[in-house]
């Protein structure tokens, strides 16, 4: 299947209509129908329906989206792999969480860049499903994320325990909160939130990841639980502050990757990984103080 009417696909289905992708693509918008068409030709199925609105997915449209993006990443990797530049001997993909990548793994990527220069890297933001498929179909060498699923042939191991503390932009804030906004990490949070705070109405705000609620909090103001790691600095410089009398979670880093690969450069990035996690488990000891509300 041509890649590049894979990418169109992608592209339209982002912009709405045939003419937003055409300018995206530096293509002229009969190119981008005839694109389209030929890529339903040969799915024998009709992927989108055009009106007044744009570019509307059909059934068949939307259940094509991820295996067009299956088929654009893995060529995107290959051409990474194979394409590399001079002086590399291997690359790697590594997708996480975003608020993996806040502290700990761009420290891992320093880490690499040191121990390993001659690999390259590719780096992605992922949710747990995302991820998971793209370890399976062999998109991804290493996957991080919190809620991972048990797959034959992928190894899973635990780095490090976030703790998640609720904080506020104003520490006379009632609890429970109207402002509060609720992150979504995981069903493991969802489900010790919901113990603890059984009567909490509904959110009128959530946001799934964490960077999107500690710019809607430091702008418009109110609370929300984050894991400490992410949040000290902003306590320290009390831009935020504990919401005092109420309980910290947990939940858990995973790293997943593949069983069958012995690489030595994939070794080499999972060692690096459990050194950083051990690193991380340490810090969170002396860290214990910070785990109490603020006085």
């Amino acid at each position: 299947m041509d890649i590049e009417q894979a990418r169109t696909f992608l592209h339209v289905v982002a912009i709405g209509n045939f003419l937003g992708a055409a300018e995206k693509l530096h293509v002229t918008q009969s190119t981008v129908s005839a694109r389209i068409q030929n890529l339903e030709r040969k799915l024998g199925a009709k992927l989108f329906s055009r009106g007044k609105q744009g570019a509307a997915l059909t059934a068949a449209g939307q259940r094509f989206v991820r295996h067009a993006q299956t088929l654009v990443r893995t060529a995107d990797i290959a051409k990474q792999d194979v394409g590399l530049p001079d002086g590399y001997s291997g690359g790697l993909t590594v997708s996480g969480r975003i608020a993996l990548w806040e502290g700990f793994l761009s420290r891992w990527v320093a880490w690499m860049r040191q121990a390993a220069p001659a690999i390259s890297l590719r780096l992605e933001i992922g949710f747990e499903q995302d991820i998971m498929h793209g370890l399976v179909q062999n998109t991804l060498d290493i996957g991080l994320m919190y809620t991972p699923e048990a797959r034959p042939g992928l190894g899973l191991e635990r780095l490090f325990d976030e703790t998640l503390v609720l904080v506020t932009t104003d520490r006379m804030r009632p609890w429970p909160d109207p402002g509060y906004v609720h992150v979504d990490w995981g069903t493991e949070f969802f489900h010790q939130f919901s113990l603890n705070f059984p009567d909490h109405p509904p959110p009128a705000l959530s946001a799934n990841v964490g960077w999107l609620g500690i710019q809607q909090l430091l702008t418009s103001g109110g609370s929300a639980y984050f894991p400490l790691r992410m949040v000290r600095t902003l306590l320290a410089k009390k831009r935020l502050h504990r919401v005092p009398g109420t309980p910290h979670f947990s939940v858990t880093a995973h790293m997943v990757y593949p069983l069958s690969r012995n690489d030595d450069f994939l070794q080499q990035a999972l060692a690096g990984l459990r050194l950083l996690g051990r690193e991380e488990r340490r810090g969170q000891i002396s860290m214990d103080t910070d785990n109490s509300p603020n006085p």
